[in-house]
């Protein structure tokens, strides 16, 4: 029995062995315990459980996210890897490396394509430094496959040449508009360069105004669209005039687009004529002061009422295919007068070109 106590003693305490009827308790304390090992056991087994579950599920996502390549998404790759670019080809590459005297595209192909200096551009004035830009995408004619250190052998000026002329003669009919620099001054006009061809703009397309000396153009940069192109005589000829033109119109628009039926503005009297007269009110506008709107009374001549260069206060009565009809006796004094037309208030559009000069003024009058 001692042995039995000792035993005890060793899992319970002393204070246990001292009391008789305190086996019971022990029982009571070794089952509690019991039961506690038990729950920390079934604890630690569902942590266990749980953990090993996120792992799984974490695991799980990894392989769901990771995406394996199939060979379709090396197709391309492949396909312009393995393609044959022979002499005579024309090819696409990118910019990757620009040099002094030679430019380096990305051709998606085994080897690089090189351009060389002299095989860029016919433009005596073009600058590879300037001109050229890494990223470009640059059309070019294969030369050689091989141009002795592995590279293939390109020239753009020469796709240019083959190339240029279908873009040109489309550009013609869409009636593109281009930025070109001047290069150098000729008899009758200058010359740029657009797609790599040489253009002609004759002095009369250089402005809307006279010319008279070309060479103040050159190294100039320009807007112009092309009027002519022939392949057959390898003619170009370019206008900025046109370009020009086009945008004095759309001004003329904008500024007609402002006026309103009603206005009351002063204006100079520009020219005289026996059906009436013309008047400047301002911001290039001009309008038609018919003779039976001058004087509340009959008159056979503007010339009984008014003078060439005389100030009027006049009034717009219509606006209708980009014309401007004006009065005098519809004035009056209660009328506000609108020093600045462009200051108008803007209710009316007239949805048509204004053609508001005095040419246009003038045509379809009818005569009395």
């Amino acid at each position: 029995m001692k042995k039995r106590y000792s035993t005890i003693k060793e899992v319970a305490g002393p204070e246990i062995f001292l009391s008789p009827f305190n086996m019971s308790e022990y029982k009571d304390l070794v089952n509690h315990d019991d039961k506690s090992q038990e729950n920390s056991n079934t604890a630690i087994s569902q942590e266990t459980e749980v953990y090993s579950l996120t792992d799984s599920t974490a695991d799980e996502e990894e392989e769901v996210k990771e995406v394996i390549p199939s060979m379709d998404d090396f197709r391309d790759e492949l396909d312009r890897s393995f393609r044959k670019i022979s002499e005579g080809d024309i090819v696409k590459g990118t910019v990757i490396g620009i040099s002094d005297n030679e430019v380096v595209l990305d051709l998606g192909y085994y080897a690089e394509g090189i351009i060389k200096l002299e095989e860029l551009s016919n433009d005596p004035g073009f600058s590879i430094k300037a001109d050229v830009k890494p990223g470009e995408e640059i059309f070019a004619l294969v030369l050689s496959e091989d141009d002795g250190n592995g590279n293939i052998l390109l020239s753009k000026k020469r796709a240019d040449d083959i190339l240029a002329w279908e873009k040109l003669r489309l550009s013609m009919e869409e009636k593109q508009v281009f930025k070109v620099k001047i290069s150098s001054a000729v008899n009758g006009g200058v010359v740029t360069y657009l797609f790599g061809v040489r253009a002609f703009i004759p002095a009369s397309q250089l402005a809307l105004g006279y010319v008279e000396d070309t060479s103040a153009w050159v190294g100039k940069e320009i807007e112009a669209c092309i009027i002519t192109v022939d392949e057959s005589k390898r003619k170009l000829v370019l206008s900025a005039k046109e370009v020009e033109k086009e945008k004095e119109a759309k001004q003329k628009q904008s500024k007609i687009s402002r006026l309103q039926i009603g206005l009351v503005t002063t204006g100079k009297v520009e020219m005289i004529a026996s059906y009436g007269a013309f008047v400047s009110i301002g911001e290039g506008l001009s309008g038609l002061l018919h003779v039976s709107q001058i004087a509340d009374r009959r008159i056979k001549s503007p010339n009984e009422v008014i003078k060439l260069g005389d100030e009027v206060t006049v009034k717009i009565i219509d606006i209708k295919d980009g014309k401007i009809s004006l009065s005098m006796k519809a004035v009056e004094e209660k009328d506000d007068i609108v020093e600045d037309v462009e200051e108008a208030p803007i209710s009316y559009s007239s949805g048509e070109e204004a053609t508001t000069g005095l040419a246009a003024l003038l045509k379809n009058i009818k005569l009395d």
